[in-house]
C-alpha cells in the first residue's frame, strides 16, 4: 500500500517529478516556490493525463494533493494571451471552494 493509499488507474504512466511533466518553466517556478519537491501518487498519476485531455475522475484521502493536482493542470493549459474564461472550478461545499481559490 503506497503512503497516499490504493490508486486506481487505467493510465499506466507515473511521473516521478515535476520536471518530467513537460510544465512551463514559470509554472515549475511556482510550483517549486509554494514548496512542492516532489509530486504525490496522485499527482503522479493524474496531471499528464489532465493536461493531455483526458476525462480524469481522482478519489483520495484529505491532504494527498488533488486541490494542487487540478490547479497545475489548468495553468499548464491556461493562454494567457486569451482574456476570456478558460476553465470553471465547481466545489460540493464552501470550505473546498475556499481552499482551491487559495492554491
Amino acid at each position: 500500500m503506497e503512503p497516499d493509499g490504493i490508486i486506481e488507474s487505467n493510465w499506466n504512466e507515473i511521473v516521478d517529478s515535476f520536471d518530467e511533466m513537460a510544465l512551463r518553466e514559470t509554472l515549475l517556478r511556482g510550483i517549486y516556490a509554494y514548496g512542492f519537491e516532489k509530486p504525490s501518487a496522485i499527482q503522479q498519476r493524474a496531471i499528464l493525463p489532465c493536461i493531455k485531455g483526458y476525462d480524469v475522475i481522482a478519489q483520495a484521502q484529505s491532504g494527498t494533493g488533488k486541490t494542487a493536482t487540478f490547479a497545475i493542470s489548468i495553468l499548464q493549459q491556461i493562454d494567457i494571451e486569451l482574456k476570456g474564461t478558460q476553465a470553471l472550478v465547481l466545489a460540493p461545499t464552501r470550505e473546498l471552494a475556499q481552499q482551491a481559490a487559495v492554491i
